[in-house]
């Protein structure tokens, strides 16, 4: 090939990787149909550059041999591929039996994480509506459950979820969370290593509150190593401090409502109270407060890590009321909120929660949102005799693989064997998809053109990029929203189908995202309706290299607030008396002989839940589905490095290699999830080379947060020794 062919082979595409919440920008090289390097694109007005491994994942991802082309049907124990309009006639003909013989209800939807980080999730949310259930479950109950509740709690919405103004703060407080390996979550930071660090340089202080010394506590000036669900009586003892001590609350711009009633529930919370109950000592609990109240502006950032507990709506409560008291509420360097292109938080702010519109079948779990918490989706399907309502009988998932994602005692397995159909819109055939009927695949994510409606609603700074194509699909591949749209129209309970449905398909396929998108930008605030002549038109994005930086977040919680007075509640009276409750309890489980270890877990920064372990590159070097120990429990156990050990709790067990290091506290031991992949029947071959083991086989589906039914798999306790012979997986009996 001459110089000059090769030139015209060699193209460069910019846009954005969207395997996890910071939407990192990349420059994707391809040759011919290669990917030959993937690079971040210094031009991104949101990361700069900077990318993590992930980002190389996608040419991976795209280029996957195990990665479904064609919907797959099953046939005895395995799959055949058919035609798409074979496959959707074959779905839409099953689930309105389904519905017919059984009633709406029997009828399930699981979305997944991934469903998120694509324009495609509006139309599974159409899916869902067409489907007419009340059985919709996603992986938000596993995840940020407690964070919208008490968002709703406090402002009136459930998408009011503040934004930690990390560019702008002069102190940063880390609880449960580990920015400097996911970049961030429901706070969208790109590069979160070198943001810290400009916090440092700038003469700000960061502080990491988390049982293990994180890789963000490492770059922090101060580590507290609290005890795995001690963060509420942490944040009390803070807030005790404040209130007592005159410093607060300070103003802000929006007015506060429940102060008086807030500086009662914290009266009896000193430092020396709460100590034990936090594993922190009094006098770093009151330095902490002190050090927040003196600090021009700070942040209190938690995640994940305390969702994942029983107290985890309490404790996200104290996080926010921490930092109204203090007047870092809606202030830079503070919390905020973003002023994205599409406004979805003002759209839906009064549509409502929601809660409690319906309960599970045995009545244990409250609707939240209008979706039922995914971790009593077994229950649903298996029946057990409890309940007025029939048993689901038919499942439909959207980028899901709930086998391994939720905790479900070991059961889920059984109960998708036992389901009269089931629908997977998949690339892959996983732990879960293995049991569906039918599997849709959609394009890579290289082959996708879209513009993100949802993360620019959590960005540390406004900002709107499109997401442009690598490649174009083949002529017969279908994008996620075009598999969703078309499922939508098989289940509609439309009396003239075979007259309907084509002006219908016709209609949806026009309303496509991007269509979809650029009238959100049109009348969003930034857009040209608003801003005249210099406003946004997504054309206008389309052709800006790297994306349209729309400048630091700005004041704006007075015209968002949706409580009926306008005010932010400090005290609402359910936490209120929650946290009475909490405060009059005893902890049992430390006079446990059997179970001694609390089990937290941990994240990887070339892993992302349970998909991305296929992909050589991820999971080539050491293993990292271990068993994180502190030296001392490992001697007194006598177990060494790299020993197999057998971890137990009162629901199952699974076999891991212990990793002994300090970095985390003692009585504490740390198990990433998404793991175990050595399943019968799964299709992917390097995964299976790395299977690890399935962490949520140890965690009681039964235990969730108090509010939500958000599975709570922090604080799990277990006890670990040696493996013998012949000691399997499985769940307890």
């Amino acid at each position: 090939m001459t110089a000059e062919g090769a030139a015209v082979s060699t193209r460069t595409v910019a846009r954005q990787c969207t395997l996890c919440e910071a939407h990192c920008g990349i420059r994707v090289t391809v040759d011919h149909d290669r990917v030959t390097r993937i690079e971040g694109d210094p031009d991104d007005v949101l990361s700069r550059g900077y990318i993590c491994p992930k980002a190389t994942a996608l040419a991976g991802l795209h280029h996957d041999p195990d990665r479904l082309r064609r919907p797959m049907r099953r046939v005895g124990d395995g799959f055949e591929e058919i035609g798409w309009d074979e496959a959707f006639a074959l779905a839409g003909k099953r689930l309105r039996a389904v519905r017919r013989r059984h009633g709406r209800d029997a009828i399930a939807m699981y979305l997944g994480n991934p469903a998120a980080h694509s324009s495609s999730v509006v139309y599974g949310i159409a899916l869902r509506v067409a489907l007419l259930t009340r059985k919709f479950y996603s992986a938000s109950s596993i995840d940020q459950f407690p964070q919208e509740f008490a968002a709703w709690k406090m402002f009136g919405s459930n998408v009011l979820m503040p934004i930690a103004d990390i560019d702008r703060t002069d102190r940063l407080l880390v609880l449960g969370a580990n920015p400097a390996v996911s970049n961030g979550s429901i706070t969208t930071m790109p590069d979160a290593r070198g943001r810290i660090a400009a916090i440092r340089r700038r003469g700000g202080t960061v502080v990491v509150v988390d049982p293990r010394r994180t890789e963000t506590a490492r770059l922090a000036d101060e580590h507290v190593a609290v005890r795995p669900g001690g963060d509420p009586y942490l944040l009390l003892g803070m807030l005790h401090t404040i209130l007592t001590e005159g410093t607060g609350p300070a103003p802000g711009t929006v007015p506060l409502t429940g102060v008086e009633e807030l500086a009662e529930l914290v009266a009896p919370c000193t430092p020396e109270a709460m100590a034990s109950r936090a594993g922190v000592d009094a006098d770093t609990i009151r330095r902490l407060a002190r050090d927040h109240v003196a600090a021009r502006s700070a942040i209190a950032y938690a995640r994940i890590g305390v969702c994942h507990q029983v107290t985890g709506t309490l404790t996200h409560w104290l996080v926010n009321t921490l930092n109204a008291v203090t007047g870092n509420l809606d202030r830079p360097g503070g919390q905020m909120f973003a002023t994205p292109p599409i406004d979805a938080a003002r759209l839906v702010r009064l549509l409502g929660s929601g809660y409690g519109l319906w309960s599970s079948r045995t009545g244990e779990h409250k609707s939240f949102r209008t979706e039922l918490p995914v971790v009593g989706l077994a229950d649903e399907m298996l029946g057990d005799g409890k309940g007025s309502a029939g048993p689901v009988r038919a499942l439909v998932t959207y980028a899901g693989n709930p086998v391994l994602s939720t905790p479900q005692g070991g059961r889920l397995d059984e109960a998708l064997e036992g389901l009269d159909f089931f629908v997977a819109v998949d690339m892959y055939l996983t732990e879960t998809s293995r049991h569906a009927d039918l599997i849709l695949p959609p394009v890579s994510h290289l082959e996708r053109e879209e513009f993100d409606f949802l993360f620019p609603v959590f960005s540390v700074r406004n900002n709107a990029r499109f997401n442009a194509r690598v490649f174009e699909p083949a002529a017969d591949a279908l994008e996620d929203w075009q598999i969703l749209s078309r499922l939508t129209l098989e289940v509609l309970p439309l009396p003239l189908r075979s007259r309907l449905t084509r002006p219908l398909r016709t209609l949806l396929d026009r309303l496509s995202p991007l269509r979809l998108g650029a009238l959100g930008v049109l009348t969003g605030p930034h857009g040209v309706l608003r801003r005249g002549r210099r406003g946004l038109t997504l054309g206008k994005i389309r052709r800006s290299p790297g994306g349209v930086d729309l400048g630091p977040l700005q004041p704006r919680l007075r015209s968002l607030v949706a409580t009926r007075d306008r005010r932010v509640h400090v005290a609402p009276p359910e936490f209120v008396d929650e946290t009475r409750r909490l405060l009059a309890g005893t902890e049992n489980d430390a006079r446990d002989t059997e179970f001694d270890l609390r089990l937290i877990g941990r994240r990887h920064l070339r892993s992302n839940n349970s998909w991305m372990h296929n992909i050589p590159t991820m999971v080539k070097g050491r293993d990292r589905c271990t068993v994180l120990m502190h030296p001392d429990d490992a001697a007194s156990r006598s177990l060494v490095h790299g020993q197999p050990v057998t971890v137990r709790s009162r629901i199952g067990s699974i076999v891991v290699p212990v990793e002994v290091s300090d970095e985390i506290r003692a009585g504490t031991v740390a198990i990433p999830h998404g793991w175990g992949h050595d399943e019968k029947g799964v299709g992917w071959s390097t995964a299976a080379a790395h299977p690890g083991a399935n962490v949520n086989l140890l965690h009681d589906p039964a235990v969730t947060d108090t509010f939500t039914g958000n599975a709570a798999v922090n604080a799990t306790m277990v006890n670990v020794a040696a493996t013998t012979a012949g000691t399997a997986v499985r769940p307890s009996d």
